[in-house]
């Protein structure tokens, strides 16, 4: 934890184990299975699943659900493909959602 002091970061709402630092935040107007979500350009301590196509809000992407890693709570997902060209700048990003998660300091 020691590379945590003095740098915000959420950690999961279920176990608190840190999940994503709050530098790594590209973006705070996604939607997520369960309401609002962030896009983070790493994640830490998740496990991500199977890759598959689904359909979002701005089109088809190759996704895998991410699961902290130490309660497997399901926290989001991480862009792996878009189809698009226009959304090629998702590709390797998180998706993280609100509810999943909590502020630290």
């Amino acid at each position: 934890m020691a590379e945590f002091v003095g740098r915000p970061f959420f950690s999961c709402r279920n176990c608190r184990k840190p999940v994503a630092l709050a530098d790594d935040i590209l973006s705070r107007k996604f939607r997520a299975k369960w309401g609002p979500a962030y896009m983070f350009t790493n994640a830490m301590n998740v496990v991500v699943g199977r890759t598959q196509d689904r359909q979002l809000m701005t089109g088809v992407f190759a996704v895998a659900d991410i699961y902290c890693s130490n309660c497997h709570e399901e926290m989001g997902w991480k862009y792996v493909r878009g189809h698009d060209p226009k959304q090629k700048h998702k590709e390797g990003r998180f998706i993280i959602d609100l509810s999943k998660i909590v502020k630290e300091y």
